[in-house]
């Protein structure tokens, strides 16, 4: 195992070798420590040389790697929207593709990406919640990508005490050890699921998913028909809950003849 850490600040400031070498005391010979920086493309290909290096093979990566600077809109500056871009999404970019080759090589891998309940939004974690959405398209696009080559992707979205939350001993309902089990599950060969998102925290397990209602049909349709339909646009009985971008689209255009749309 590689334990990757750059070792910075809860706000992504700084650097060191202090929390990856703590992880693999731990651990013990069986780890071994990373600093290099995931945000670069450089930083993951060393991240994932040291593991072909030291151990052969690439099985499993997990992409948790974040930063957290609370600011809300419009107030957040540039700069904290493209660091959280940078390590959140982009890390988990970098670091994937990096692997991507030698799981494609021997038929078989699992990527964990983190994404966060912040994605249902708060006021003052604009940058975040970006960056923790971005992942989750990226994870559901690798997930189809993955398919054939016998790569499973899915996402967790972790609730527990960790270093980004500060200093102390973390209350024992947000123990992250209350977390590892899903992780080590979807790392797992036995993860029978790719392209999902699973929480995780206080004891207690979940499947967030994305799901489309059945909507309404409507001939020359204008925003008159709009407004009067609202009701039924938001009618929640008998959502679905598409597994890729093409069966979205097939199942929304099912009422067009053969031939209307592209997408058949």
């Amino acid at each position: 195992m590689v334990v990757n850490d750059l070792g910075g600040s809860m706000s992504g400031a700084g650097a060191s070798s202090e929390p990856a070498a703590a992880v693999v005391e731990e651990i013990g010979e069986a780890a071994v420590a990373d600093t290099n920086d995931i945000s670069t493309e450089a930083g993951a290909q060393a991240l994932i040389g040291t593991a072909v290096d030291r151990f052969g093979r690439v099985d499993a990566l997990v992409n948790n790697a974040g930063i957290m600077r609370w600011a809300g809109f419009p107030d957040v500056s540039d700069d904290e929207f493209e660091h959280h871009l940078a390590v959140h999404l982009l890390g988990s970019f970098h670091t994937s593709r990096a692997a991507w080759p030698h799981m494609v090589e021997q038929g078989y891998g699992r990527i964990v990406m983190t994404t966060s309940s912040g994605v249902f939004g708060l006021p003052n974690n604009t940058s975040y919640a970006a960056a923790k959405g971005g992942v989750i398209g990226l994870m559901r696009s690798l997930s189809q990508a993955g398919a054939g080559p016998g790569i499973r992707v899915n996402c967790i979205a972790p609730a527990a005490y960790t270093r980004m939350a500060g200093k102390g001993d973390p209350p024992p309902a947000m123990a992250p050890e209350l977390v590892a089990p899903m992780v080590a599950y979807l790392a797992h060969e036995d993860c029978p699921v790719s392209g999902e998102i699973y929480t995780a925290g206080f004891g207690r397990f979940a499947r967030l998913f994305l799901a489309s209602t059945e909507g309404v049909v409507v001939d020359d349709p204008t925003v008159e028909d709009v407004a009067a339909q609202w009701a039924a646009i938001n009618a929640e009985p008998g959502y679905q809950v598409p597994p890729d971008l093409t069966t979205w689209s097939q199942t929304f255009t099912s009422h067009l003849e053969d031939g209307a749309t592209g997408n058949r």
